[in-house]
């Protein structure tokens, strides 16, 4: 069940402020990196990549949010912090600082319900489970869900051409690169719950599979 609260605690300008906040707290944690942090070479691990990547995933969450009937504003403003430390420590623990950076954040920068800022902490700590999302808030479900829907459809298909480059691969494996993200996609359905997600999920996979449709109808060579 979402927590109850009737009215939104969060105004405009203040959301404002904390997606200002998130974008420079990112931008800090690689320009305090004396070595470029890892594999900074790679888009997908730059404080930009990493922002886009937050603000879709904002987007998303409060998509299906508003249509699960979840705290909006408890499940975008997870969003928002849920890969603030992604940069900055390692994988399995990023997480749990994130947590604790909004935690630090919300209850200094207002005066926002006790319930408000102790669910928004348990959904950026729990957005990594990797066990049932139904086990856990509705809130912190959205949030998972829309962190794994963007990696599934034009923005995955973008990323992995792009990874192409890096891999020193030519434009003939393009077809087999999208195919992964439509992999991708297969497995998000099998992790999502809501028919909110689902329907998203359905829709950027049909669009992928157009787009390899036309890779391999198009570039002589492609199977």
């Amino acid at each position: 069940m979402g927590v109850e609260i009737r009215e939104s605690p969060v105004s405009a300008e203040e959301f404002a402020e904390m997606e200002r906040f998130v974008h420079d707290y990112l931008a800090a944690s690689v320009a305090n990196e004396d070595e470029g942090g890892r594999m900074r070479w790679y888009p997908w691990h730059s404080a930009e990549y990493r922002y886009n990547h937050i603000r879709n995933v904002v987007d998303l969450a409060e998509e299906i949010a508003s249509e699960e009937g979840a705290n909006v504003d408890v499940t975008r403003i997870a969003a928002l912090f849920h890969d603030i430390a992604k940069l900055e420590v390692d994988q399995d623990v990023h997480a749990e600082e994130g947590a604790r950076i909004a935690r630090e954040y919300l209850e200094t920068q207002a005066e926002y319900p006790r319930s408000f800022v102790d669910q928004v902490c348990r959904s950026v700590q729990e957005h990594s489970y990797q066990g049932d999302i139904e086990d856990l808030a509705l809130e912190t479900q959205c949030l998972i869900e829309a962190d794994i829907l963007d990696k599934v459809g034009a923005n995955g298909a973008a990323l992995m051409l792009l990874r192409m480059g890096y891999e020193s691969r030519t434009h003939m494996d393009a077809a087999e690169m999208v195919g992964r993200v439509i992999e991708r996609g297969q497995e998000a359905k099998e992790r999502i719950r809501s028919q909110t997600a689902m329907d998203i999920a359905h829709r950027r996979l049909k669009r992928v599979r157009w787009f390899q449709e036309w890779l391999e109808a198009e570039v002589a060579g492609v199977e």
